[in-house]
């Protein structure tokens, strides 16, 4: 949107309002700013441009696994509760996030880094109260120094 230029008259509404081209200027950027809003795209949502390293890999899974702990903990809240709009909302979006996850750690090729990365899902099955997820996640992890801390960080999991 353009500013009007300050050479332009003012324009009356009834006798007494003055409206000064600015003041509309903003009032309308203001407005496209409200109304117009598009959600912003998930770090899960966004395309992967393969192949990618391990590292990057790993990067990627937890820069979505610290995006979606706020819909796993509100997943993990609303057990039980009725299902609306907002609930399958926030667990879509976990579903999606987790999905994408393990989706890019079953490709990484260094397994010490896979691992971590699992253990990293994991955390966020858990946070959202997804134990059937978590121990199937939980049986990929190959290294046993791993898969100990997770189990003392997650009891439920020994079960």
């Amino acid at each position: 949107m353009k500013m009007p230029s300050s050479d332009q008259n003012v324009r009356f509404w009834g006798t007494h309002r003055p409206q000064l081209p600015y003041v509309d200027f903003i009032f309308k950027d203001v407005a496209m700013r409200w109304f117009n809003k598009h959600k912003p795209e998930d770090v899960w949502d966004e395309a992967i441009q393969w192949p990618i390293g391990d590292i990057e890999a790993a990067h990627r899974i937890r820069d979505i696994c610290r995006s979606a702990v706020d819909s796993a903990e509100k997943v993990a809240g609303f057990a039980g509760r009725p299902e609306n709009k907002k609930n399958k909302y926030e667990a879509e979006r976990y579903e999606r996030a987790a999905r994408t996850a393990m989706e890019i750690a079953m490709k990484m090729a260094d397994d010490l880094l896979r691992d971590s990365s699992v253990r990293q899902i994991v955390s966020l099955c858990m946070k959202a109260s997804d134990l059937k997820t978590a121990r199937i996640l939980l049986r990929a992890i190959q290294a046993a120094s791993i898969r100990e801390d997770v189990l003392n960080e997650h009891p439920a999991l020994r079960r």
